[in-house]
Order: structure tokens, then C-alpha cells, then sequence
């Protein structure tokens, strides 16, 4: 027997149990790991508001204008306001989102990040269920709620406002706090948090629907033909080459996005309405809902849906992929 190739033999079963212990041994999160994503949020919030802010004005002014004849749908809206407006219009109530929806990404998406920690035991090598990263998407959105309520309705009021000049109610964010505050009191900026927290609620189908989009889309490969996509293992597949992850990212993120809006537009309106009717006789919430029932049936909860439903895939497509860039640069990975 050659005794010459038995340290050689030796080692590589030594590498080779090695690089099993090291695919075995829990790969704990640092303190990077737990910084990431609020840090990355800050990138995916700006985003956010350069390509969802018009969007937006438009649903919410359909969603709480629209059933009095105001707007003929969504288009005469954005004609309207660009004709009778300006295109500055289309951002009115930006400068409070400007710093409010960088800050609500980072505590969403950090706090998402998070809770998907503590769902892993803080093991990031253990691979959470789609119901997991839902239950995830959760705690974010009702940890968000804190920081959303006071950016929405400040912006939602500014939005709503149509009078020009000295007719105008509120002259900007600051005057606007100043009167939830004086009206409500220490916390008025706060009002409507229980309706935002409802609304906030469906993050869980937003991320729980993000994984499982993500999940499929990594099954898929490369191909050479129209829609250049193919099944793993098709004729069609390039030398079985996976989508890129950036892609998946931008793909899932808006399909994840038009998933959420579906389900929870009907709350967003009354949540909507709600926040921003009149202060001298409110509707509770839990009635707004038969009040919106009554005045405009079914069609009522669904006012401003198809701009939302557009928007929210460039939006939210953009904002996640930037979001998942950002981490991964971070942290040095080529994928977390």
C-alpha cells in the first residue's frame, strides 16, 4: 500500500468535514445584520416618493372627492389638477413624506428585518415559511403604524386641500400638527392610528406573498425565446441559468405590492375617509365603512383603486429592489 498518499487522503477528508460543520454550523446575525435594513430603508423611502407621489395624490383625491362628481376618474383627475394646478400639484404634501416615507421605510423594513431574526432563533441559515415571513410583515406594519399615522394625515389634509392663496385652511405640515394638536390634543397627530394599524395589518399577505413570489420566480430560468423565462429544466432553459437576483427582487416586490392592494383596498378608503373628514362631527371609524356602504355601495370602497393598482408596481418594485440592493451592500452578500 502507498503510505505517500494517506496525509494527502487525510487532509481532504479533513477539509471535507470541515466544510460540512461549516454548512451545519448556525450562521448567527450580527449587529450589521440588524442595522441593515433600517439603514437600507432610508434608500427604498426617497424612492418611494420620486416615483409614487403624483400616483398618489390621484388615488387619494378620487378616493375621497370621487363620489361627489368632483372627478369623472382617475385620468380628469390628473388632467384637472395639472390644468387648473400645475404639475407641482401632483406633489403637494411631499415635503412631510420627503423625511416621512424615508423614515417609515426604515423602521418598516428594519423592524421587518428583525422579526424575521427573531422568527429564525436568530440563525440566519434557517429558512422561514411563507406564513412566517407573513406573520413578519405583521409586526412591521403594526410597528410602522407609530411613524405612518402623523406623515399620513398631515400629508392626506395638504392633498385634500384645493383653495389657493389666503383661502387655504392650512398653510403647510407645521400649521397642520399645530391643529391636530389644538383640536385633539397632546397625540392629534395621532388620530386614526387604530385605522391606519387595520389597514397596516395586511402587510402579511404584502410579505408573505413577496416570499412566495420570490420563491417561484428563483425556480425559473433564462430562456432564448419570447418571454425569454422558461421552467428549470425546459429545452428552452439557457444552460440552466437562473434569473437574475436583482430582477426577482423588482418582480416580486411589485407583484408582492399589487397582491397587497387588492386585499386591503376596500380598508384604505375608510381608513382615508376617515382621517381626513371634517372635525366637527367625526364618524367612527368602524362606521365610516356603512357610511361609505350607504352613500356610494360597493363601488365606493374600490374609488381611486386603478391608479393605486398601477402605482403600486413601479413604487414598490423600485423601493424593494433598491431596499434589497442596499442591504446586500451592507452586509457584503451577494444575497440575504
Amino acid at each position: 500500500m502507498d503510505r505517500s498518499r494517506e496525509p494527502a487522503a487525510h487532509s481532504a477528508l479533513t477539509d471535507a468535514s470541515a466544510q460540512t460543520a461549516d454548512k451545519d454550523k448556525p450562521h448567527m446575525a450580527t449587529a450589521r445584520d440588524r442595522i441593515a435594513g433600517f439603514a437600507a430603508g432610508l434608500a427604498s423611502g426617497a424612492t418611494k416618493l420620486f416615483v409614487g407621489h403624483p400616483f398618489d395624490t390621484v388615488k387619494i383625491r378620487c378616493q375621497i372627492e370621487g363620489g361627489h362628481g368632483r372627478f369623472k376618474g382617475p385620468l380628469d383627475c390628473l388632467v384637472s389638477t395639472v390644468r387648473q394646478e400645475g404639475l407641482r400639484a401632483l406633489y403637494k404634501g411631499a415635503s412631510i413624506p420627503l423625511i416621512g416615507w424615508a423614515v417609515m421605510d426604515a423602521v418598516q423594513l428594519g423592524s421587518l428585518s428583525n422579526y424575521r431574526l427573531h422568527l429564525q432563533g436568530n440563525d440566519k441559515s434557517h429558512k422561514l415559511s411563507h406564513f412566517e415571513h407573513g406573520l413578519a410583515g405583521l409586526g412591521a406594519g403594526w410597528t410602522v403604524a407609530l411613524v405612518a399615522t402623523p406623515v399620513e394625515i398631515i400629508k392626506m389634509r395638504l392633498q385634500m386641500q384645493y383653495a389657493m392663496g389666503t383661502e387655504r385652511k392650512y398653510r403647510g405640515p407645521i400649521d397642520v400638527a399645530r391643529y391636530l394638536t389644538k383640536r385633539y390634543g397632546a397625540f392629534g397627530v395621532w388620530h386614526g392610528l387604530p385605522a391606519t394599524m387595520s389597514q397596516r395589518s395586511f402587510f402579511f399577505f404584502l410579505w408573505g406573498s413577496y416570499d412566495v413570489y420570490s420563491e417561484w420566480l428563483r425556480s425559473l430560468r433564462c430562456s432564448s425565446s419570447f418571454p425569454y423565462i422558461a421552467n428549470s429544466g425546459s429545452s428552452s432553459a439557457l444552460e440552466n441559468r437562473p434569473l437574475p437576483e436583482k430582477l426577482i427582487n423588482f418582480l416580486a416586490g411589485g407583484m408582492a405590492a399589487n397582491t397587497f392592494w387588492t386585499f386591503c383596498y376596500p380598508v384604505d378608503v375608510v381608513k382615508n375617509r376617515y382621517m381626513t373628514q371634517g372635525d366637527d362631527q367625526p364618524i367612527p371609524f368602524r362606521r365610516m365603512f356603512k357610511h361609505v356602504y350607504r352613500l356610494e355601495g360597493l363601488s365606493g370602497f374600490f374609488r381611486g383603486f386603478l391608479p393605486s393598482f398601477i402605482r403600486s408596481f413601479p413604487t414598490n418594485a423600485s423601493a424593494i429592489f433598491v431596499w434589497e440592493s442596499t442591504v446586500r451592500l451592507i452586509k457584503n452578500d451577494s444575497k440575504h
